[in-house]
């Protein structure tokens, strides 16, 4: 029996990303995190700080997919509405959280705890807390949807935290065959005739600039080792007939 697909899609949660103040970190660790792990990263949407828009997105992601994992927006300051919104996506309260309160004491003096900081021990009525080793202030989990931090370094720490508590998939398989030099508009027609032969793989064709000049690489993905098997063997097969045909 073909196992369910795992998904999930990404929020990211912030201005200075659309604006380009700040580079996103966080979609390749969290694309990476989830091939390695079966779980199938279908979709990323960024969103400005704007409630009516983060509503709009969790609540469409979170039932398409499987999780949903947002970064950014859980911060002390005004803008950091996220909690806030997740909230009210789901229709319930917020409130400081004493669990959440308790480990901002961890880093924090009870007198140093300002309306500020406490904006950071909000938390939704019902939600689970996310740790955080790095800084303390947690993410949370409600529903399917993980709400995490921005800041690369306790993404990541909050992600490793999760992890153990995701349902995995099936792990995809990757091959790659080189195409050298091999122009894609030779192979294109071909390629796409393989694609439709097997359909339980996915097959694409990427370009790239290397030292030693322009170059081709096709890469078949799949579940299934024989058909990721059976499509590697037949896109060689192709690109050794036109090399073939190029030398002759």
């Amino acid at each position: 029996m073909t196992q369910a697909a795992i998904t999930a899609a990404i929020l990211v949660i912030g201005d200075e990303i659309l604006s380009g103040r700040t580079k996103d970190k966080n979609i390749g660790t969290i694309a990476d995190y989830c091939t390695a792990i079966g779980i199938d990263l279908r979709e990323v949407r960024i969103v400005p700080d704007e409630a009516d828009r983060i509503v709009a997105a969790v609540n469409a992601l979170r039932n398409d997919h499987t999780y949903l994992f947002t970064t950014g927006g859980i911060g002390p300051t005004h803008d950091d509405i996220t909690a806030d919104s997740v909230a009210a996506a789901f229709g319930v309260s917020i409130d400081v959280d004493p669990r959440a309160r308790a480990m901002l004491l961890e880093r924090h003096k009870p007198e140093d705890l300002n309306e500020a900081r406490l904006r950071m021990a909000r938390i939704p009525a019902s939600a689970d807390l996310i740790p955080n080793p790095v800084s303390k202030a947690p993410g949370f989990r409600i529903g399917n949807v993980f709400v995490m931090a921005g800041v690369p370094a306790i993404m990541q720490a909050m992600l490793d935290q999760i992890g153990p508590t995701l349902t995995t998939g099936a792990k995809v398989l990757s091959e790659t065959i080189e195409a050298g030099n091999l122009p894609e508009g030779t192979y294109a027609g071909g390629l796409a005739t393989i694609a439709r032969a097997h359909e339980a793989v996915s097959i694409g064709s990427y370009p790239s600039m290397t030292p030693n000049g322009f170059a081709n690489r096709v890469v078949v993905r799949g579940k299934d080792p024989e058909e990721v098997t059976r499509a590697r063997d037949a896109v060689v097969a192709l690109l050794d007939a036109l090399r073939e045909g190029a030398d002759a």
